[in-house]
């Protein structure tokens, strides 16, 4: 299996995951033979990379939860949002439903988040050794539900990472689940807005964690830390974040967890306005700015606990060579096995690479296109 920008697919391929709508049915069942009218079709979703499998790389990359349990997680942060559709505030929402009725819809709201938490921080806590191995599929209708729960799954594996106790990673979950809340108040033609933002667009945008925070400030339900996390998700270690420019040391240690692990998936996955960073580049990215937007520590934890060059993804090595990461070592994440993958008119020649044993070899690079792979399949000779 590997990880291929929708431009790159070309039919004969075979789909390695299955793509759900955005009701969490599913659209594209794993293993189904990709044509012409799929590809368009997953294209118009908005999806701009997907799994496949094909000649060069049949491997299976594990989910870190259970798909089901991400489905009804998406679905449930979906369903709050759905319901605060079209509200500019929570004064605005409390005299459109009635106050009392609100506080019932909260309510309900919250225990199905914290139960729905508690799975995902059971499956986490099941595969506590875990390295962050997959690139995420979103969908651009549901990128903001989406978005939400990687981000609540990476953020416990960095929270086990750092020793939290259990209840520490079930407040962390809660927190990253509901941390872009605010957005729901936000106006949608600014969230997908193609360019730049202006000035005044971009204050409504850092609007976001008040609303949410405001939203769920005097909820029973929610602990005083997850309230703390959504309003402070994108403070700075160095003062220049938002909404009240605190500093390192005054920012809650799950806010500081989760800003790192929110920047990570935003960088990764396709927004309406760049298209997403491979996880090397992210990685690279979020170290330049530890110290300065995220605490240094927390960090480099992260960086620890990401694999830079994902199983399935396309690399290019010093020497020109070309292949799919097959697996990789723990602790050693820049030395993977991979699959070199050279080929002429007429034949393939597949040959495996462990750069463990190859010290002279390094990764250059993702690479985004197998060199030469427009050789009718039946004319490939594999070696």
């Amino acid at each position: 299996m590997r990880i291929v920008p929708i431009n790159s697919v070309r039919e004969g391929h075979f789909l390695g995951k299955t793509i759900y709508d955005t009701d969490g049915r599913v659209l594209l069942k794993q293993g189904v033979l990709l044509n012409g009218p799929l590809i368009d079709r997953i294209k118009k979703l908005g999806i701009q990379t997907i799994y496949i499998n094909d000649e060069f790389s049949d491997n299976v990359i594990e989910e870190i939860i259970k798909p089901e349990i991400k489905l009804r997680a998406v679905k449930s942060v979906k369903n709050i949002f759905e319901q605060l559709k079209g509200k500019a505030d929570i004064p605005s929402a409390a005299d459109k439903i009635g106050r009392s009725t609100m506080h019932k819809i909260q309510d309900q709201q919250m225990e199905i988040m914290i139960d729905v938490s508690s799975s995902i921080v059971d499956e986490v806590l099941s595969n506590s050794n875990t390295m962050i191995n997959l690139v995420d599929i979103k969908t651009a209708d549901n990128y903001t539900y989406e978005h939400s729960v990687n981000v609540a799954v990476l953020s416990l594996v960095l929270g086990i990472e750092l020793g939290l106790n259990r209840n520490q990673l079930n407040n962390l979950c809660v927190g990253a689940l509901l941390h872009d809340l605010g957005k729901a108040f936000t106006p949608r033609e600014i969230l997908a807005k193609p360019g730049r933002l202006t000035d005044s667009e971009f204050k409504i945008i850092q609007e976001h964690p008040v609303k949410g925070y405001e939203y769920i400030k005097d909820n029973p339900y929610v602990n005083p830390s997850v309230k703390v996390i959504v309003y402070e998700h994108h403070e700075k270690a160095d003062g220049s974040g938002y909404p009240r420019g605190i500093r390192d040391e005054e920012i809650h240690l799950l806010a500081k967890i989760l800003s790192v692990v929110d920047v990570y998936d935003a960088l990764t996955s396709d927004r309406p306005y760049r298209k997403a960073v491979s996880p090397n580049e992210a990685l690279e990215l979020i170290m330049g700015s530890a110290g300065r937007h995220f605490n240094f520590d927390i960090a480099e934890a992260f960086v620890r606990k990401v694999i830079p060059y994902p199983v399935g993804s396309l690399v290019k090595l010093s020497n020109g060579d070309v292949g799919v990461v097959e697996s990789v070592m723990p602790n050693f994440p820049l030395r993977p096995t991979i699959k070199i993958i050279r080929q002429n008119n007429i034949s393939v020649d597949m040959e495996t690479v462990d750069l463990m044993k190859e010290s002279n070899l390094v990764v250059e690079g993702m690479q985004y296109e197998i060199p030469n792979h427009s050789i009718p399949y039946y004319l490939k000779n594999f070696k």
